[in-house]
C-alpha cells in the first residue's frame, strides 16, 4: 500500500468529478490535501470529507485563469498546512464549437484556465519542492489531446500543450527528485461528461475495448500511484486512463 504520510497536496478542481476522487485517494493514503476550484461552498465540502479520514484539509477557493488567485491559493495552502509536495492540475473548462464559429474569446478562456494557469501554478509550487528535494506534479490531460475530436480546437490545444508542458518542466526539475507526469482519462463518468447527448456517450462507448465508461476513481487509482514513492522512477510520461479507447 502507497504511504503518503507527511505529504501535502494541491488539488484543483477538487470540488468534483475527477478533482474530488483524487483529493479523497491522497487522504486516504495519509496526505493532507488543500481543495482549489472556483466555489468556496463545494471546495469545503470535500475538505469536511477529508476531514472524517483524520486528515487535514483546507478549502482554498481560485481561479485557474487569475494569476493573483493563484498565487493566493499556495500561499494560503503553504501557510495552513505547510509545504506543497504534490501539485494535482486537473481543473479544466470547455468552450466547444467548431473552428469557424469559435470566438476568440472561446479560445483564450480554455488557454487561460486549461494551460496557462496549469503553467503558473506550477511556476508558484516549485520553489517549494526544489528546497525540498522531492515533489510530485501531476498534470490532466486528455485522450482527446492524442487523437483529436470534432468540436474542441481549444480544449485540444490547451491539453497537447499540457503534455509539452508536462515534458519540458520533467526535463528541467528531474535533477531535483522532482517527477512530472500527465495522465490521460479517456471516456470518464464525471459531471463534464454527464451533458452529453446519448448518442455521442453511446458513440464513445463503441470506441473503448473494455466495454465501459471508466469512473473518477480509476483516474484517482493513476494519480495515488504517481504522487507515490513507488512512482519515484517516472517521469515525463502520459499514462492513458481510457479502457484501450486510444492505443
Amino acid at each position: 500500500m502507497f504511504n503518503l504520510n507527511g505529504q501535502i497536496a494541491l488539488v484543483t478542481g477538487g470540488s468534483q468529478g475527477i478533482g474530488r476522487a483524487a483529493a479523497l485517494a491522497l487522504a486516504e493514503l495519509g496526505a493532507d490535501v488543500a481543495i482549489m476550484a472556483r466555489s468556496a461552498e463545494k471546495c469545503e465540502a470535500v475538505a469536511e470529507e477529508i476531514r472524517a479520514f483524520g486528515r487535514r484539509a483546507l478549502a482554498v477557493p481560485g481561479d485557474m485563469s487569475n494569476p493573483e488567485e493563484i498565487k493566493s491559493v499556495v500561499e494560503r495552502t503553504a501557510s495552513g498546512l505547510g509545504p506543497i509536495s504534490i501539485l494535482v492540475n486537473n481543473a479544466a473548462i470547455t468552450r466547444d464549437g467548431l473552428l469557424l464559429r469559435m470566438k476568440r474569446d472561446d479560445w483564450n478562456e480554455v488557454i487561460d484556465t486549461n494551460l496557462t494557469g496549469v503553467f503558473l501554478l506550477i511556476q508558484q509550487v516549485l520553489p517549494m519542492m526544489t528546497k525540498a528535494r522531492r515533489g510530485r506534479i501531476i498534470n490532466l490531460t486528455s485522450v482527446v489531446a492524442q487523437s483529436g475530436n470534432v468540436g474542441q480546437a481549444n480544449y485540444i490545444a490547451a491539453k497537447a500543450g499540457v503534455i509539452g508542458l508536462t515534458k519540458a518542466v520533467a526535463r528541467e526539475y528531474g535533477a531535483r527528485n522532482i517527477t512530472v507526469n500527465a495522465i490521460a482519462p479517456g471516456y470518464i463518468e464525471t459531471p463534464m461528461t454527464a451533458v452529453l447527448p446519448e448518442a455521442v456517450k453511446q458513440s464513445m462507448l463503441d470506441q473503448i475495448p473494455l466495454k465501459r465508461a471508466g469512473l473518477d476513481q480509476d483516474v484517482a487509482s493513476a494519480v495515488a500511484f504517481l504522487a507515490s514513492d513507488e512512482a519515484g522512477y517516472i517521469t515525463g510520461q502520459v499514462i492513458n486512463v481510457n479502457g484501450g479507447m486510444y492505443m
